[in-house]
Order: C-alpha cells, then sequence, then structure tokens
C-alpha cells in the first residue's frame, strides 16, 4: 500500500481537526491548535505504518497539542480591572454551543467532541483519553445530555 501525499491528508481531515480543536478550545485558540496539529503530524508522517487509522491518529496529536494550550493557558497572568476579594472565575453565557461545550467536565467534552465531531469509535476515544471504551461511552451521554438541556435544538446533537 503506497501512502498518500500529505497535502491530501490534510485536505481529507483538515476540517474534522479544526471542529475537534474548536470543541476542545474555543473559537480563539482552534486555528493555531489545527496549524500545530498538522506540524506535528508532517513530521511524524513519514515514520507512520501504511495501515494506520490516519484520522485517530490526527485527533491524538489534536488531543494533545489541546491539552498543551490549556496547559500554557493556565500558566499565563490573566489581567484584571479590579483584583476580587475571593478567588473565583467569572463565566458568562452567551447561549451558543461553545459556552456550553466548555461548561462540560473535560471527560465528556473530550468525549463528545471526538465522537460527535470527529466520529470516532469510543475504543478509539478510549486509547486517546486513557479509559475504557464503556468509560468513553458514558461521558460522551452524559455530555451529550447535558449539551441537550443547555442548546435545545431540535436535531442539532443526535
Amino acid at each position: 500500500m503506497t501512502t498518500k501525499p500529505f497535502e491530501q491528508i490534510v485536505t481529507e481531515h483538515g476540517p474534522m481537526v479544526l471542529r475537534v480543536c474548536r470543541a476542545m478550545l474555543g473559537p480563539a485558540d482552534a486555528e493555531d491548535a489545527w496549524s500545530e496539529t498538522f506540524l506535528a503530524a508532517l513530521r511524524a508522517y513519514p515514520e507512520l505504518p501504511a495501515d494506520a487509522n490516519v484520522q485517530a491518529w490526527l485527533v491524538t496529536i489534536a488531543h494533545r497539542k489541546a491539552l498543551d494550550v490549556t496547559r500554557a493557558q493556565a500558566r499565563r497572568p490573566v489581567p484584571v480591572a479590579d483584583v476580587p476579594d475571593a478567588p473565583g472565575r467569572a463565566e458568562t453565557w452567551h447561549g451558543d454551543l461553545w459556552d456550553a461545550l466548555a461548561k462540560l467536565p473535560n471527560k465528556q467534552r473530550m468525549a463528545v467532541a471526538y465522537h460527535y465531531l470527529a466520529g470516532l469509535p469510543y475504543r478509539e476515544i478510549a486509547e486517546i483519553t486513557g479509559g475504557t471504551a464503556d468509560a468513553a461511552r458514558r461521558a460522551a451521554a452524559d455530555g451529550i445530555k447535558t449539551l441537550r438541556a443547555a442548546y435545545p435544538l431540535e436535531g442539532a446533537l443526535s
């Protein structure tokens, strides 16, 4: 089996990887994570086995890049006009899907993004996130239940 040109991999899987990055990080950081994902993938692509599941491989890389972005954000200071008396996080609800996704626990957000946006089976989600396929299925079901309650559009997340 001959490997596809990397440009074709980007064309075929790029939109799916961007959807996953948006679901994990939000619209502000998604494009940077997408770029970092494909830069890392380009470096590793020559060593990828011919029978590898390219989609799952790319989602794994995107997952790791999203974790890197999240960790980097946690270390950055956040400028504020007034220092609050008690620690806390100001949250605003805009009613859109990203806000609802951002409020999900991390495991649920990953399971929803990887299954519903990337189309990965629960077995592969478990390999990426560390856990079992049943746990990934449960996290996705709980996440979808929460999203449906917060974002009640008929047929939007089926």
